[in-house]
Order: structure tokens, then sequence, then C-alpha cells
């Protein structure tokens, strides 16, 4: 993720960084969850309107914040249904943060067989086919939205969410302490079934030892004290984690400077299972011992074996 928008000035008045008036755009590929993000979002109490031409979008935020309204969360959905109005988007995003609002942008992918799937089970016409494939459009769309994907501030990769895991994920970004600087989230994965898109640090773990191969420990889980033992009994265990939340120590503090708003670590190891479940654990509590900031750990394979 790139192009997050400026960070407060050191010293800002933490209240006053509260009390700013703050602009959601949720955006991204058709097909990908926007309309159920925005509905999640909606519940949450933000003042939400679809499909608004990016054009109008400044002269919206002036009237939703003017003096006397009561709108202080608005939340704007965007994409490429607006036509030939879309292409202004990107220069839009950029003015509103050169304003005095706290500016964030929500972008919602899938893979390519996902959304093949979901046109096919609505038989909906995707907006930028043009009389060409459901692929074509996909393709033509991901291309087109490239320079957005790359000024957004969370991007959720939808293509292994179902409607509910999607909206417990909107929830937990947007519910939770949403004034933190930023947000954290340790996800464990397991590499056959592909590493997360929307990851910013991926960490492979299958230099130790796979569980998988003890007997006594396959049918338990990272989460399960046997195979937590195995994993740091093991010598190469506490030297990495020393240096890998050594490491965190001194990103953290800097994306928060560098005003980044949601950082996701993914650990992997072969299945998801067992090692990456135990030191992903073990970085979300180190994580929440060691900042103030909402750390939430995710254990996407487990249970999926």
């Amino acid at each position: 993720m790139s192009a997050d928008p400026d960070p407060p000035e050191p010293g800002a008045d933490p209240q006053i960084e509260a009390q700013r008036p703050r602009i959601l755009i949720v955006t991204g590929l058709s097909g990908a969850g926007r309309t159920t993000a925005s509905n999640v979002i909606e519940d949450l109490g933000w003042f939400v309107i679809d499909n608004l031409p990016p054009t109008l979008i400044q002269r919206v935020s002036d009237l939703a914040f003017a003096p006397g309204s009561s709108v202080t969360r608005l939340a704007l959905v965007a994409d490429a249904r607006g036509r030939e109005f879309f292409a202004a988007l990107v220069g839009t995003i950029r003015e509103l943060r050169r304003s005095e609002s706290d500016v964030r942008v929500l972008y919602l992918e899938a893979d390519d067989e996902a959304l093949v799937r979901r046109f096919e089970e609505t038989r909906r016409r995707h907006p930028s086919a043009a009389g060409a494939g459901v692929l074509v459009g996909i393709r033509r769309e991901r291309e087109k939205l490239s320079e957005l994907r790359g000024m957004a501030d969370l991007i959720i990769d939808t293509s292994d969410l179902n409607v509910h895991e999607l909206r417990e994920r909107v929830v937990q970004v947007f519910e939770d302490s949403s004034t933190a600087p930023l947000h954290i989230e340790v996800v464990s994965f397991g590499f056959k079934r592909g590493s997360p898109r929307d990851a910013d640090l991926l960490i492979d773990v299958r230099f130790l030892p796979n569980p998988h191969w003890v007997e006594e420990l396959r049918a338990h889980s990272g989460r399960d004290a046997p195979v937590r033992d195995y994993v740091f009994a093991q010598p190469a265990t506490e030297p990495f984690l020393a240096a890998f939340t050594g490491l965190l120590d001194v990103l953290v503090p800097g994306y928060v400077r560098e005003g980044k708003r949601y950082l996701t670590i993914a650990i992997g190891c072969t299945g998801g299972k067992h090692r990456s479940v135990a030191i992903g654990d073990a970085i979300g509590d180190y994580l929440a011992r060691t900042t103030e900031l909402p750390v939430s750990v995710q254990h996407r394979d487990l249970g999926e074996e």
C-alpha cells in the first residue's frame, strides 16, 4: 500500500484529531463486495452515499460537514459504474487529503476466478466488459484501478471470504478504536492455499521443523500447548522472535509517524495449522503488550486442512 494521507503534525492534540471530519472512500473491483462493506459501514453509523460521481464528492463533503450538520463520518462508494466520471476519483482523493478532513480509502478486490464465479452466479453484466466476456471486463477494470489501489489505506481481498466473514472483517476494522492512528492485524496462513494478497509484511516460518511430521502432534494445532511447546523448543525460534519483534519495534512507530492506517502482518507455514499459528499468536501477544494500538489475530487456514 502506498500514498497514505499525511500524518498529523507532531504534537497535534489527540482530541482535535478525533474531531476532524472523517471521509471514507469505498471502492475496488466489481463483484468484490463493495455493497456488503458499505452496508456494514452504514450500520456502524456512517452516513453513506453510493455511486456518487467523483466530481461531486468535494461539494457533498462540504455540505455534509457544514455548520449545524450532525454528520461526522461520511462514506462515499465510488466505482466503475461512474463510467467517464470515475477517472476523476484519483485527483479528488488527492485534493481531499490536502483538506482538514481525515480521508481514508478502502479498496476491495478478489482474484479472477472468484469474480468470474460471482458474476456467473448473479448473471449480471460486468460494467467494464463492453460486449466482451466477464474475464475481459475484470482485467480491464483491474488495470483501470491500479493507481487507485496504490492509494488505498486498507485493501481487503475477499476471494476466500463469504458475506458473513467480510462483514466481520469490516466491523473489526471500523468499529474498534476508530480514532487509533494504526490498526494491526496478524494473519497466519498456509502457503499451499496461497499467501494473503493484502499483506504488508510476509514472514515464512517454514525454516522451523514441521510438527505435522510428529505423529502425536499432527492432530493438534498451534493453539494447543503440545504444538506450542514443540515450536518454541526449537533453537531457532527465540532468536527469530527476538529479531522480528525488534524489527517491529522500529517499523510500527515509523508507520505511525508516516500516517499509515492499517498494517497486515502475514505469517506463513506449509498448511497454516501449526507453526504459523503458534508464531502468529506470539507476535500478536507481543504487539498487544508493547503498543497501545488495536491488534487482532486471525488464523486464515486453521480448520481447512
